[in-house]
């Protein structure tokens, strides 16, 4: 077996596919995409394919390599997302060769059914008692928000008690059986992460997501110390070299994104360094159905998975969502919070192929929101 052409979509609301196919027909899809820079990304994958097409598609584990590091220069963003998905579309098409979920090749389930959780703002506080209650109602267990809005370099006592507040809000409605995780977003200094994080144990948080950018993770060993409150990361880390110091640092909870963080190859090995450190993956996903298959896959197979993200009826997705472009969009149905273990072949998901190339035709052109502070200068989003 031999690929024979690796082409790109770029799909509304801010997504980027590549489709993978062989010499006897079997088709695998990847999501290689950083949010805001999918153009770059695309012309990535496409000098990779270079690599790829005439090759076997199921030396994995080789493609890996060269694709990382046979440009001399490593790293980043750009590179080990168009990896991603890449290598995504490669385990897809293993599976569907040997006619068996990923997960089955990655060592066989270890678990039933997948928790997951819904997404429900907080940017902006005044519907989230509302937003919170939807989910309950629609049987989730655990929901993500926004800490706050921009905020100061050093925190007004307005400012800290906005977010406790808005904690206490969503505590309120889960009450003390059903879980919030916060997300600072990178918004947050240093600084203010060990005031505010003390403030936040008591309403005992899932965990408190992106404390301090990632170029800061050198501050992460005290803030980590800063209270009881357990801390996740990983959101912009891109390799088990990345997460290595978060992990001296004490971190809980790890979360590659399986779109950006090499694929499921690397995702699996950032898992199991994780799992020596007793700490959990819960893999970041805010993006489309290809990228949650990946993550879903990896979380049938690895023991120390704790909960993965979805971006079903997401802010970003606006015009277009989650399940848009499957045949069959059962296979992400959530029951109770949870979802349960795909069993077909590859990814586990079918994807409608006439709607990804009409989708195209479209394409999208989302950028990152910028943001400044009251006195025009730049805020972190």
């Amino acid at each position: 077996m031999k690929v024979t052409s690796v082409e790109t979509f770029l799909l509304p609301p801010r997504w980027l596919f590549c489709r993978i196919e062989t010499d006897d027909g079997i088709v695998g899809w990847g999501e290689p995409v950083v949010e805001g820079r999918t153009e770059t990304v695309r012309a990535a994958v496409h000098e990779l394919a270079e690599n790829l097409v005439g090759q076997d598609p199921l030396r994995i584990e080789d493609h890996w390599q060269v694709l990382t590091k046979g440009g001399f220069y490593r790293g980043g963003p750009v590179l080990s997302s168009a990896v991603a998905g890449i290598d995504q579309a490669l385990w897809d098409i293993a599976g569907k060769a040997y006619d068996a979920p990923v997960h089955a090749l990655l060592g066989g389930p270890v678990r039933d059914r997948v928790r997951v959780y819904s997404w429900v703002g907080g940017d902006e506080p005044a519907a989230l008692a509302d937003a919170v209650r939807a989910q309950v109602d629609a049987g989730m267990t655990a929901v993500k928000m926004n800490a706050s809005g921009r905020m100061s370099r050093l925190a007004t006592l307005a400012e800290t008690s906005e977010v406790v507040e808005r904690l206490a809000t969503v505590r309120e409605v889960l009450g003390p059986t059903r879980d919030v995780a916060i997300d600072f977003h990178g918004r947050v200094s240093a600084a203010n992460a060990r005031r505010i994080l003390p403030l936040l144990a008591e309403l005992h948080p899932l965990f408190v997501e992106e404390p301090v950018l990632p170029e800061h993770r050198h501050l992460l060993p005290g803030v980590v110390s800063a209270s009881s409150v357990p801390i996740a990361t990983g959101e912009r880390y891109y390799s088990r070299t990345d997460f290595l110091p978060a992990l001296q640092a004490g971190v809980a909870v790890v979360q590659p994104d399986l779109s950006h963080a090499g694929g499921i190859s690397e995702v699996r090995r950032i898992a199991a360094l994780a799992e020596t450190w007793d700490v959990p993956l819960a893999p970041h996903c805010p993006l489309g159905p290809v990228s949650l298959a990946a993550g879903l896959q990896v979380a049938f197979a690895t023991p120390n998975f704790l909960i993965q993200e979805q971006s079903l009826g997401i802010h970003y997705n606006i015009g277009n969502d989650l399940l848009d472009y499957l045949v069959d969009p059962e296979v992400f149905r959530f029951v109770d919070g949870h979802v349960a273990r795909p069993t077909a072949p590859g990814l586990g998901i079918s994807i409608d192929e006439d709607a990804v190339r009409r989708a195209d035709a479209v394409g999208h052109h989302w950028r990152s929101p910028v943001w400044r502070h009251f006195d025009g200068s730049f805020a972190e989003w």
